[in-house]
């Protein structure tokens, strides 16, 4: 039970895929507010954790109005009567916007890529980063990234900037805040099967045969990632990424 007595706020995991089952891993070993712009969806996930006997509360808003990220975060508090652990998981490109090329992406388009994908992620660690100060013991962030943040992002320009962000801007958390308890990690993933990802231009799955141990990754991985992160046992681990790729990341155009 690494989160035994964590108290933890998931931005985005009332959905399926990658934050339902971060939200899932959270309840079953800690307590959660699950945080997701259906209220319906929001209020499914925790029935679900509750049902299992998890401490749960749904709280709903838009992660591209700041007023409402701020919400999320002092409604976790006040459910939760504190808050150890933040973790954001919404993100992505092909959801919101079109894949193109980047000489074809229009300006308002990278706009929305960033305010899903990075502003918001500053706002959630900033109003939580003055929770962790005003408390004994201060706090944990982790967020969920991407490979594209560190390797070419063809058609997903946007995306792949955003998420090269969120890895600089744990290290900054990080250097900034770690004398106070707090430390910001990322968690990468490569090709994982979800439902979004389905909708990818490169979705056919012909290209799963480049990834070395043959197959896409599992949300339970990623969420398992993410559990490692926020507990305890990773207190050493400060500003860094894991990358979730089954491996892509490690092979040269010759291998």
């Amino acid at each position: 039970m690494r989160l035994t007595g964590k108290r933890a706020l998931v931005i985005g995991g009332g959905g399926a895929g990658i934050g339902r089952a971060v939200t899932d891993a959270f309840g079953v070993e800690g307590a959660v507010v699950v945080a997701d712009i259906d209220a319906a969806r929001a209020e499914e996930a925790v029935a679900g954790l509750q049902e299992r006997g998890a401490t749960a509360y749904p709280v709903s808003g838009d992660v591209r109005s700041r007023d409402d990220v701020e919400a999320m975060v002092a409604g976790a508090v006040e459910k939760l009567g504190g808050l150890d652990v933040l973790v954001t998981v919404v993100g992505g490109q092909v959801a919101f916007v079109p894949a193109v090329k980047l000489h074809e992406m229009a300006d308002e388009d990278w706009d929305t890529i960033y305010e899903v994908n990075l502003r918001y992620v500053m706002r959630a660690v900033r109003a939580a980063l003055r929770v962790f100060l005003d408390q004994d013991g201060g706090g944990t962030i982790v967020s969920v990234g991407s490979v594209t943040g560190f390797m070419a992002a063809p058609q997903q320009a946007a995306y792949g900037v955003m998420k090269a962000g969120l890895l600089s801007l744990a290290r900054t958390v990080s250097a900034e805040y770690a004398a106070d308890g707090i430390r910001m990690n990322v968690a990468a993933g490569g090709a994982i099967a979800t439902a979004v990802a389905n909708t990818a231009p490169d979705a056919g799955g012909e290209w799963v045969g480049e990834i070395p141990v043959g197959r896409l990754g599992r949300s339970e991985e990623v969420a398992e990632a993410v559990v490692y992160l926020a507990s305890d046992v990773s207190a050493y681990i400060c500003g860094q990424q894991i990358v979730l790729d089954g491996g892509v990341s490690t092979r040269g155009p010759f291998s």
